[in-house]
C-alpha cells in the first residue's frame, strides 16, 4: 500500500487492516508507546505510525534504528485534530536494518555535506522536495510543448559539430589514453567513427532540420560543456530543453518563451503545493510569492544598448565596468532586473558576443535574447537563426569555422529554407529558480564539475 494512495483515499481504508512499506524518517521512543514517521517516496508527506505495548515484538521495534526500512502492519485510523491520520500498528517487521554509522542523522546536515553523501541525500527532507519538482517540472515542459503541437526529437548525444563553435566539447575515444601519451598523436583512423567526435554541446543544429519537416519540435535532454568555470550556476553535464519553430521570427520565440515559462511556473504551484511551501518556509522565504508575480508579471524588452546605457548612468561601482561591446556580468544581470523588476528579455545583441548562426542585422547586432529573471540571471538564450545562405557563409568564414564539417547545416538554407527561431534554456537554471536554491550542484541528482565526477 502506496502511502500516497492512503492519503487520497484514506476513508475506504479506516478502520481496516492494510500493510506499509517504507523508510523510518523519525522514531521518537516512550517507555509504553513509540511513533514512527514513515516515508516511501510516493508523496511528500510522511505517515506517522504508533505503536505501544500491544504491537508485536515491541521492544525490538523499540531499537530498530533511524533510517531502517520496515514492514508495518495494523489499521488507519482518522484522528480528531485537522483531519490527520495514523497508522495503528499490530506488527512491525525491520526489512533492512540502518546501523548507527549511518552518514544521514536525525539533525541538520549542510547542502556541502550532503553533497558528498549524494546516493543517499534524496532520503532527507529537502531534497525529496527538490527532486520532486525536478519531476514535476520536467513533466510541465513536456505537457506544454506536446499540447501546442511540437514534436518531441530526441536528438544524437554524440555528435562532430560544434554548435557553439566556443571549442567546450568533451571528446570521446575508443583508444587507449596512454598509448596516445606515447605516440604523441591521435591516429582518427583507429577512432571508432574515424573522425573526431565528442558530446554534444547542443542539439540545436539537429533540431533545425527537423523543424524545416515538422514546424515545431523540441528536444530535452542531456548536454555537456567541458566549462571549467567553478561557479554556483555551472555544470558540465547538464539538462537542456530547446525548441526550433520554422516561419518564426524573433518576437514569436520570445511569446512561446515567455508562454511556457508561465505554464511551467503554474503547473508546478499547482501540482508541488506541499514541496514549494516546505521551499518557501526553509530555503527561499516569499518563493511563492516570487513565482506568482513571475508568472503574472509583463515581461520586458530591452535592447543591449539600452541596458548598457541604464548600467553606465548607474551610481555604483562595478566589479565589471560596463562597456558597449562587453558582455553583460551577473552583476549587470542583478541590477537590471532589480532596476525593472520584473523577468527582462534582453535583445539586440552585437554579433561578436553571439553564436554564429543568429540573424545578422544591419546595424552589426544579431536578432537574439537572453531572458533575464531575478535573483537568477539569464536563463534563456534565443535567437531567430540566420536563414540567408550567404550571410551565414560569410560569418562562418569570420570565424574560421571549417564549412565541410557543416553542409549539412548549410543545406537548410539552400532547400526550401525559411525564417525560424528557437532557444535553449537550462534546465538545472529553471529549477534553481523555482525552488530556491542557490547552486546547480543542489539541483541535480549527481553533480559533474571539474575535478568531481562522483557515484
Amino acid at each position: 500500500m502506496d502511502i500516497k494512495e492512503l492519503y487520497e483515499s484514506y476513508e475506504k481504508y479506516l478502520d481496516k487492516e492494510i500493510t506499509v512499506c517504507a523508510w523510518i524518517r523519525k522514531h521518537r521512543k516512550q517507555k509504553e508507546i513509540g511513533f514512527i514517521e514513515l516515508s516511501d517516496g510516493t508523496c511528500f508527506k510522511k505517515l506517522q505510525v504508533v505503536y505501544d505495548l500491544s504491537t508485536k515484538d515491541f521492544d525490538m521495534v523499540q531499537k530498530i534504528h533511524f533510517g531502517s526500512s520496515i514492514k508495518v502492519t495494523g489499521s488507519l485510523v482518522k484522528l480528531e485534530r485537522g483531519g490527520e491520520i495514523e497508522l495503528k500498528a499490530k506488527e512491525i517487521e525491520l526489512v533492512g536494518d540502518c546501523p548507527e554509522d549511518y552518514p544521514i542523522q536525525p539533525k541538520k546536515h549542510t547542502r556541502e555535506f550532503l553533497r558528498e553523501q549524494a546516493y543517499l541525500r534524496p532520503r532527507t527532507t529537502l531534497f525529496t522536495a527538490v527532486f520532486r519538482v525536478r519531476s514535476i517540472a520536467a513533466m510541465a515542459v513536456h505537457q506544454y510543448f506536446t499540447s501546442h503541437g511540437f514534436l518531441y526529437l530526441q536528438a544524437p548525444i554524440l555528435t562532430a559539430s560544434d554548435c557553439e563553435g566556443a571549442g567546450e566539447m568533451f571528446q570521446i575515444t575508443t583508444q587507449d589514453l596512454d598509448k596516445i601519451a606515447e605516440t604523441g598523436a591521435v591516429d582518427y583512423a583507429k577512432e571508432f567513427f574515424k573522425k573526431k567526435v565528442s558530446l554534444s554541446v547542443s542539439t540545436q543544429l539537429e533540431a533545425e532540420t527537423f523543424a524545416q519537416a515538422f514546424k515545431k519540435v523540441y528536444t530535452f535532454g542531456p548536454t555537456f560543456r567541458a566549462d571549467p568555470s567553478n561557479t554556483p550556476y555551472h555544470a558540465a553535464e547538464f539538462w537542456q530543453i530547446e525548441p526550433e519553430v520554422a516561419f518564426c521570427d524573433l518576437d514569436g520565440i520570445m511569446e512561446i518563451a515567455e508562454d511556457m515559462l508561465r505554464f511551467v511556473i503554474g503547473y508546478v504551484l499547482e501540482h508541488a503545493k506541499e514541496e514549494i511551501k516546505f521551499l518557501d518556509e526553509t530555503v527561499e522565504e516569499g518563493l511563492i510569492d516570487k513565482l506568482t508575480r513571475t508568472m503574472n508579471a509583463e515581461f520586458k524588452r530591452v535592447t543591449y544598448k539600452e541596458c548598457i546605457d541604464i548600467l553606465k548612468k548607474a551610481d555604483r561601482v562595478w566589479e565589471y565596468v560596463p562597456e558597449y561591446g562587453a558582455d553583460i556580468a551577473k552583476e549587470h544581470e542583478k541590477y537590471l532586473t532589480e532596476y525593472f523588476d520584473c523577468p527582462l528579455f534582453i535583445t539586440m545583441w552585437p554579433k561578436e558576443l553571439k553564436s554564429f548562426y543568429m540573424k545578422q542585422m544591419e546595424d552589426g547586432t544579431v536578432a537574439g535574447a537572453d531572458l533575464e529573471l531575478p535573483g537568477i540571471g539569464e536563463t534563456f538564450g534565443m535567437s531567430q537563426r540566420e536563414e540567408d545562405y550567404d550571410k551565414l557563409i560569410t560569418r562562418m568564414k569570420e570565424l574560421d569555422m571549417k564549412l565541410e564539417e557543416y553542409d549539412w547545416y548549410l543545406g537548410l538554407r539552400k532547400y526550401g529554407t525559411c525564417k525560424r527561431a528557437g532557444f535553449g534554456i537550462g534546465f538545472e537554471r529553471l529549477l534553481m529558480y523555482l525552488t530556491g536554491m542557490k547552486n546547480i550542484r543542489d539541483v541535480i541528482a549527481y553533480p559533474r564539475t571539474e575535478g568531481s565526477c562522483k557515484f
